[in-house]
């Protein structure tokens, strides 16, 4: 299950919401070594977990995170613009049809779909919502999941070597990108559709 939460909101489900933190922690933290501020509980949080962000979070049976990303628009702060402008020639990115993805994080225990089925629900919420496209900061490992799904970013600046990579990636939001994206994931509109739905109410672009 995929649902859209909205950072006040994160507590009316507090398995998820520690067990994504949590998570977070595991793979930024001790798998990447990422230079990340870890808690006293193990979860993993920053300063754009304060300004209310959107999360993508695939759910789990029992109630637990399996994968996450996090929404922001940019027309506020961003890691982007606030982190890593030396990347885009220090151009700042900022437009109220771009959105930044970030923490795109998978439980050790997800399965091979979970990956495929955030991709689905960014391009639901992104299209839907009138944006053309998304950006995003993205390791080397995850250039495989893009190309594998058929949804490759426009590199706009790298930086360090090999898995150790980081890179700016703009990711458009073309007309055909859910029926590519459902294709490629076995995943139906209905119900990306309904992902959506079900937290905003009918979409405002087809």
């Amino acid at each position: 299950m995929i649902r859209f939460i909205y950072a006040d909101t994160l507590d009316t489900y507090p398995r998820l919401r520690d067990t994504m933190f949590r998570d977070r922690a595991r793979q930024f933290k001790e798998r990447l070594n990422w230079q990340v501020t870890v808690d006293a509980d193990g979860l993993e949080r920053d300063e754009y977990d304060a300004i209310n962000p959107l999360y993508i979070v695939a759910e789990d049976a029992r109630g637990a995170h399996s994968g996450s990303m996090r929404v922001l628009p940019t027309t506020g702060p961003t890691m982007i613009n606030d982190h890593f402008l030396h990347l885009t020639d220090g151009v700042a990115i900022q437009s109220p049809f771009i959105w930044e993805c970030t923490r795109f994080c998978l439980s050790p225990e997800a399965d091979s779909k979970v990956a495929g089925a955030l991709m689905l629900a960014g391009a639901e919420f992104g299209c839907a919502s009138g944006l053309s496209h998304s950006v995003g900061v993205f390791d080397a490992r995850m250039i495989l999941v893009y190309r594998r799904l058929g949804w490759v970013p426009e590199v706009l600046g790298s930086e360090g070597q090999g898995r150790a990579a980081i890179s700016v990636g703009l990711w458009s939001m073309d007309d055909d990108l859910r029926e590519r994206l459902s294709a490629r994931t076995g995943i139906s509109r209905e119900i990306s559709t309904h992902w959506y739905e079900r937290a905003f109410g009918p979409a405002l672009a087809a």
